[in-house]
């Protein structure tokens, strides 16, 4: 059975940091790029950071560049993304999800994405 499974949300305060893992089963996680999503209550799911197969490049929205980090650990077929200087406004369930092999994190099509982890930024 084919599955990603998240981590790490939790109630932390503003300026504060978590880390959220993606472990895969049921297929290596290498052949694929990851990207996770998150959604607010009320709002539309929105991309966060997506790191390729191969290569160096990730990506980020602009809302989180430079605070958030994606990577990838094949070996432990995870994949992370460390989330700094957080804010009340990146509260919202975080998913990760497998990028489609005819697709790219640019364009962000997935087969199917975990069940996701609650993040909370509150005093």
């Amino acid at each position: 059975q084919v599955q990603l499974v998240e981590s790490g949300g939790g109630l932390v305060q503003p300026g504060g940091s978590l880390r959220l893992s993606c472990t895969a089963s049921g297929f290596s996680l290498a052949a694929y790029a990851i990207g996770w999503f998150r959604q607010a209550p009320g709002k539309e799911s929105e991309g966060v950071s997506c790191i390729p197969s191969v290569g160096d490049t990730t990506y980020y929205a602009d809302s989180v560049d430079d605070r958030f980090t994606i990577s990838r650990d094949n070996a432990k077929n995870t994949v992370y993304l460390e989330m700094n200087s957080l804010k009340p406004e990146d509260t919202a369930v975080y998913r990760c999800a497998r990028i489609e092999t005819s697709s790219t994190c640019r364009e962000g099509k997935y087969d199917f994405s975990g069940r996701g982890t609650q993040v909370t930024v509150s005093t």
